[in-house]
């Protein structure tokens, strides 16, 4: 059973070493968000992510995941599928009645936002490890490490005494053990081969110039944009020949809605020093070959004055051929 796991990743990568030859996703986790705004209103959010690729939501009305991907579901049966919700539908009742519960007990003031995420990760040589992590309104309030609840220095004695409290839980324990190391591996796993071919694809970024507001008198801001790009991995660089630009600026990488991303990079110059300047965006879906984007090439001036010329020179050579042919 222990070689199971390896014998599953020679399967989904083959020819490489292992997760390093995957350049898709290789974790899954569960993230929970639960609002308080008094003693008798609470609200849950859920859902659940591979790496930062949302796969399933969570109905709190009916108790139900849904699942965004046709392959959402792995290799999960139908069966385990409603037992794995009835044990979140069962989880979250009692965790909102305990935080009401126990929220002046524990000192905690309304409005209570509290954020936990837990899952399993495959790792280097195909290791499989476990996490969870739990916050209160934005600030770490403890996690899980080797079997243990581990209380955070932000959540002071607070913290201690909630991890002291888990601790005394063994059945739970025993759940979120069984769960961590044991159906979360096994459904990863799962999950990737059932979606190999979306997650492996690679899609070729578009990429163009522009400029941006003023930085200051006689400065300008050149704007290179890249999207439509998947996996997520990505490199873009202002260039002046072949040296890199040590001062080019990169925003967040961005989700598109058709699960691509998008990514822009800045660089702030004296407008005097723009000419001789590129954008060079390297991807893998690229195999090698570089997009270069020139800041100020004359052939994109030539081009433009084709684009206007050309056409002008079409409707009188037209004219001309309708006069000879009336006279």
């Amino acid at each position: 059973m222990l070689l199971l796991p390896f014998q599953l990743l020679a399967v989904l990568f083959p020819g490489g070493d292992s997760v390093n030859a995957f350049q898709g996703p290789t974790s899954f986790h569960v993230n929970q968000i639960s609002s308080f705004a008094n003693s008798t209103w609470a609200h849950t959010q859920g859902s659940g992510w591979l790496d930062d690729l949302q796969i399933y939501g969570w109905d709190s009305d009916s108790g139900t995941a849904i699942p965004l991907k046709p392959w959402s579901q792995g290799n999960i049966s139908d069966e385990e599928l409603a037992e794995l919700e009835e044990i979140f539908r069962v989880y979250l009742y009692r965790f909102t009645q305990d935080i009401q519960r126990s929220a002046s007990q524990f000192q905690l003031k309304y409005p209570i936002e509290i954020q936990a995420t837990a899952g399993c990760e495959l790792r280097y040589g195909g290791y499989r490890g476990g996490f969870f992590r739990g916050a209160i309104g934005g600030l770490d309030f403890l996690s899980a490490k080797n079997n243990t609840c581990v209380p955070s220095p932000e959540g002071g004695s607070r913290a201690q005494q909630v991890c002291t409290l888990i601790m005394e839980h063994h059945a739970i324990i025993n759940i979120v053990k069984k769960l961590l190391f044991g159906t979360c591996p096994r459904y990863l796993l799962g999950v990737l081969d059932a979606g190999k071919a979306e997650l492996q694809r690679q899609v070729k970024p578009e990429a163009w110039l522009s400029s941006g507001p003023s930085p200051g008198p006689g400065r300008l801001l050149l704007v290179c944009h890249v999207s439509g790009f998947y996996p997520k991995p990505v490199r873009v660089r202002w260039m002046r020949g072949e040296q890199e630009q040590l001062d080019t600026q990169h925003s967040d990488l961005l989700p598109n809605a058709d699960w691509t991303w998008y990514l822009r990079a800045t660089l702030d110059v004296a407008a005097g020093e723009a000419a001789g300047l590129s954008c060079r965006v390297t991807h893998s879906s690229l195999e090698g070959q570089d997009i270069i984007l020139h800041w100020g090439n004359p052939i994109s001036i030539g081009l433009i004055f084709l684009a206007i010329i050309v056409p002008f020179l079409i409707v009188l050579l037209c004219l001309a051929l309708w006069y000879m042919k009336h006279q």
